[in-house]
């Protein structure tokens, strides 16, 4: 495979000293200067996507939904991950790598994904937008700690990165991808702002619906298939007992899953979460030996493609989930 970073050698032309090629030649230069120059003056720094628009790339869905939402018409937003993938898995291409150098703007979420923070560090340091960066986060489950430590570029990744799974976190990081966009593309600026307060609004109404549904439960404690409803559960005054750690692929021990069918009979849990993204065996099994159903609760890591489904209506139906779930009135 070719480095990325290690540009093909293109074959050399045999050289061309007839009097007749001169002009052409001349015309053809005068003409890819022109054109570079109409390209130079073309949506300002970083807009070097289709039609002039900013080139954004997005790690995985929820910064892409973002980035869309906020970005509007002004903004041409790529995803790494592709639709329906579980993005902890993510391991990036060359092509990737490239895309993520020369964009306008790389919005991503640090913990997720190791392979996207080394790149964005070793090449997109100053065009980059860490979401984890701009709010308060949460440490790692214990036992994600104990058990299911999640490698993170050689390291661990000290703390959960699921923020989006809080509206009012991910309000915060609208706005402040709103700015980041103003000052990559200042032709647009007012119009990212603008959208960016809009996006907020939303997300402020979506977390008062959480806060107003939730608000009184017979039940507080969420059955999850990994553990990735830290934000949501400290949001709202939930307890987050999770069948793996922040890493969805990893395994429970049987110690674990013993340990789980007591909180469950315990917390007197009538459900199990699954997940869309992740094989629901695990779920499963652990429901039947406890007794209980089974029922999804999205993490909204990723869309499927064709889905009309969007981050807020995938929240919503979470909602909807956990009210009857937790007993809530």
């Amino acid at each position: 495979m070719t480095p990325w970073n290690t540009a093909p050698r293109s074959d050399t032309a045999p050289t061309d000293t007839h009097p007749a090629h001169t002009p052409r030649r001349a015309a053809v230069a005068v003409a890819g200067l022109t054109a570079l120059a109409g390209l130079a003056g073309c949506g300002g720094a970083g807009a070097d996507g289709p039609s002039g628009r900013l080139d954004v790339v997005a790690s995985f869905y929820p910064a892409a939904w973002l980035a869309k939402e906020v970005g509007g018409p002004d903004v041409a937003v790529q995803t790494l991950t592709r639709p329906g993938a579980e993005p902890h898995d993510l391991e990036l291409t060359a092509k990737q790598v490239a895309r993520i150098e020369k964009a306008g703007l790389a919005v991503y979420v640090k913990g997720v994904q190791p392979a996207v923070d080394d790149a964005v560090a070793k090449h997109a340091k100053d065009t980059s937008l860490d979401a984890a960066s701009l709010v308060r986060t949460l440490p790692p489950p214990a036992e994600d700690e104990e058990d299911h430590e999640h490698e993170h570029g050689g390291g661990k990744a000290h703390f959960d990165p699921h923020i989006w799974l809080d509206p009012s976190r991910m309000a915060t990081v609208a706005t402040a991808l709103g700015g980041k966009l103003a000052a990559a593309d200042p032709e647009h600026a007012a119009a990212y702002k603008e959208r960016a307060n809009t996006v907020a609004a939303k997300l402020t109404g979506l977390d008062r619906r959480y806060r107003d549904g939730l608000r009184t439960c017979g039940r507080r404690s969420i059955v999850t298939a990994h553990a990735a409803f830290g934000y949501l559960a400290e949001r709202y005054g939930l307890r987050q007992v999770s069948i793996a750690g922040v890493d969805p692929t990893s395994e429970p021990s049987p110690r674990r899953l013993a340990e789980l069918t007591g909180q469950i009979k315990a917390a007197g849990a009538t459900t199990v979460f699954t997940e869309t993204l992740v094989s629901p065996k695990v779920g499963e099994a652990l429901a039947r030996e406890a007794g209980v159903r089974t029922a999804v609760l999205d993490p909204v890591e990723g869309v499927e493609s064709g889905s009309s489904d969007d981050y807020m209506t995938i929240m919503e139906k979470n909602l909807a989930v956990l009210r009857p779930a937790l007993g809530c009135s």
